[in-house]
């Protein structure tokens, strides 16, 4: 029997360079350096989107594994220690403890992996985001599993016409739930439609039971009880032989969603796909941006990356995030370019809500004239 192969994505925050747009190139080295230092990965690719360092890993010793985990924690406190000797902005922001314990969930960094068998040929996407949350992942993965406009495949391909499994989690009582399509669509829109709270976690194969993408679903603000930024997620999509064609997953980010996060996580904006030389979101601090790195697996081994949304085919994509993103930034402070109340819960909405809510007063019958009259006394002064 074939050994299995674990690809893993372990991402986190630890110091923008300038303000939330980039990460340094000593921080990359840095972990770069740190990830050759060990003998327990097959292979890996380290790179950045936005102010977020990804490590991209694969190896043999399965999902969760404490030493992989323990070996990207310290690759992130080593690029810590850089960052706070450069000042950058934010500097170790993702982490959120002082110490290890046996793996990075609910410690911060962002987390997709999944372990499997390699097929005669595996080509594997890896999309990164930046300035969004994990929920940014419902529509795409949607559409790339689930929606036959958009994936043929499901209806002429005989492997993918029995449908697809979808894991969903809720991120507020920490519970899951899975579909099974087409014949529960309607009642898993129901819930991913509310991407701030339920996320696609997972995709099965109903015709061969084997995972097919897997996503990040740490959210920092529920972790850290305050804000420290949105999640910038990570998703891993296999593609082709019987799952989306590379082309079928990529299709869904040709036409720009709206996400949450942007300027201090808390704006709506379109999710823009870009190369890795375009992602260095600035522009109040963003759009938000999607990159695409596609990788033939071989034995373990990480043969590329193919960036590939730097494909001119995408240029209408960015025209029409970027009319979007203008749209919307005339809004300022309003909805639905801000975030709704309820998910500004870590920002200034509390505190201001504490110092005025003695201003507040009930609305009873007959209200209506006692501010009449004192809309009256205030003209008469």
């Amino acid at each position: 029997m074939p050994e299995k192969i674990t690809l893993t994505v372990i991402k986190a925050d630890i110091g923008g360079w300038v303000g939330h747009s980039s990460v340094h190139p000593r921080l990359i080295e840095t972990a770069r350096k740190t990830l050759a230092e060990s003998d327990l990965l097959v292979d890996f690719h380290v790179t950045h989107v936005g102010d977020d360092i990804n490590l991209i890993m694969t190896h043999r010793r399965g999902v969760d594994s404490p030493e992989i985990h323990h070996l990207a924690w310290n690759t992130f406190l080593r690029c810590t220690e850089v960052a706070r000797e450069m000042k950058l902005y934010g500097a170790g922001q993702d982490l959120l403890s002082d110490a290890f314990s046996g793996n990075v969930r609910g410690m911060g960094p962002g987390v997709a992996e999944m372990e499997f068998e390699e097929r005669k040929s595996e080509p594997v996407i890896i999309f990164m985001a930046d300035k969004t949350e994990p929920g940014a992942w419902n529509f795409p993965l949607y559409k790339m599993f689930a929606d036959p406009f958009n994936t043929i495949g499901l209806v002429i391909d005989p492997k993918m016409h029995q449908g697809f499994r979808f894991e969903v989690y809720d991120l507020i009582e920490n519970k899951r739930v899975i579909f099974s399509l087409p014949e529960e669509m309607y009642d898993l829109l129901v819930f991913i439609g509310a991407p701030g709270r339920y996320c696609v976690k997972a995709v099965y194969s109903k015709a061969t039971g084997e995972i097919a993408a897997v996503s990040s679903t740490q959210r920092l603000n529920f972790l850290a009880g305050r804000y420290v930024g949105k999640d910038d997620p990570v998703c891993i999509v296999r593609c082709q032989s019987g799952l989306p064609a590379v082309g079928e997953a990529l299709e869904p980010f040709a036409h720009p969603h709206l996400v949450a996060g942007w300027m201090r996580g808390s704006h709506m904006g379109p999710l823009m796909p870009v190369s890795l030389a375009q992602a260095t979101p600035t522009r109040f601090d963003g759009p938000p941006r999607v990159v695409a790195l596609g990788f033939q697996l071989a034995n373990g081994k990480l043969i590329g990356p193919q960036d590939l949304f730097a494909d001119v085919a995408f240029d209408q994509a960015r025209r029409i995030a970027n009319e979007i993103a203008s749209y919307l930034r005339q809004l300022g402070p309003f909805e639905p370019h801000r975030l709704p109340l309820e998910d500004m819960e870590y920002t200034t909405l509390p505190e201001v809500m504490a110092r005025i809510k003695h201003r507040f007063t009930k609305i009873t019958p007959g209200a209506e004239k006692e501010v009449a009259a004192a809309r009256e006394e205030l003209g008469a002064k």
